[in-house]
């Protein structure tokens, strides 16, 4: 029997079309679809739906395009009606741990970036300067990070910063506090977080408690050259409140991988300590790699009559 995988990630695109399919005959169909409608009838009769980020998967879509499995090649599933997939018992799984090496890194670069300055002084050079701001600069060791949300991509990043001497501070109402210990990380409230972190670190997914989570009060409770990091989704940051904030003073820079609409109009903020990349710090070649390899594994379980490992709710478990 011959079956239909869709996709509308480009990035494994050769990955998944040169994929192991366990004896399935299998054919994979790349798409460039991100309107509902374009998507819902491409999919029609799919065994699989594999998506990125920017592809909505929503209500309708899984109604009428009926698809046996969906797969979000990442790691976030905002952008698919996991509610209705369970109403209608159509399996989602992602990609849960391929780069969290990545995403770590981008964002101990992205607090190095605008802790340091290297923005403002990196333009001065080009234009001809060479001098030290007036704005000052304290030692990281003497920063405390604090991180909202404890994941597996914050616990990596804590394992970066334990070598800078910094406190480490985290916030995460659904985590083990056994998990923080072991990253040399104390668990505090969110208030506690705001008040003490010179640093903070968003790696929370956007859900309806997270959004515009980070907002004016965060930043007012915050040291004044207090510096911002957002790795995890764009909207759980009121942008508009920070770029009150990096304009008055509240705070002193931030560093953004990712914001609330993508690609944006226009930045949030041109403030000269503002650090922007485009939504690439899960990027590798080994990630990509393992991401494809990952999505065709659970795609292979679920025609094989199994669980995939990396299944997103498991209420969908028989028995």
């Amino acid at each position: 029997m011959s079956h239909r995988v869709v996709s509308t990630d480009a990035k494994t695109a050769d990955v998944l079309t040169t994929a192991d399919w366990g004896g399935h005959e299998v054919t994979v169909e790349i798409l460039d679809a991100d309107q509902e409608v374009d998507l819902a009838g491409a999919v029609d009769g799919a065994t699989a739906l594999v998506v990125d980020a920017g592809t909505q998967v929503t209500e309708r879509v899984l109604r009428e395009a009926a698809p046996g499995l969906v797969v979000r090649a990442g790691i976030g599933v905002d952008n698919i009606d996991i509610a209705a997939a369970r109403e209608l018992s159509i399996p989602v799984a992602n990609v849960p741990e391929y780069c969290i090496e990545e995403v770590a890194t981008q964002s101990l670069s992205l607090l190095l970036s605008a802790w340091r300055q290297l923005r403002p002084y990196d333009e001065q050079v080009r234009a001809g300067g060479w001098e030290r701001r007036e704005q000052p600069i304290r030692r990281l060791s003497t920063a405390t990070v604090g991180m909202v949300s404890f994941g597996k991509i914050a616990q990596r990043f804590a394992d970066l910063l334990s070598g800078f001497g910094c406190e480490l501070l985290a916030y995460d109402p659904y985590l083990d506090e056994a998990v923080a210990d072991a990253h040399g990380v104390d668990l505090v409230e969110f208030d506690r977080l705001c008040r003490e972190s010179d640093v903070l670190s968003v790696h929370a997914p956007l859900t309806p408690e997270t959004e515009g989570l980070v907002d004016e009060t965060v930043f007012s409770a915050m040291p004044d050259d207090g510096v911002v990091v957002n790795t995890g989704r764009g909207g759980v940051i009121g942008e508009e409140a920070l770029a009150v904030a990096l304009e008055t003073g509240d705070i002193g820079g931030a560093g953004l991988d990712v914001l609330a609409t993508e690609p944006p109009e226009a930045v949030p903020t041109d403030h000269p300590n503002v650090v922007y990349t485009p939504h690439t710090g899960w990027y590798s070649e080994q990630a990509i790699q393992e991401c494809g390899t990952t999505v065709a594994e659970a795609a292979v379980a679920f025609l094989d009559g199994e669980t995939p490992r990396t299944l997103v709710d498991e209420s969908w478990i028989s028995g």
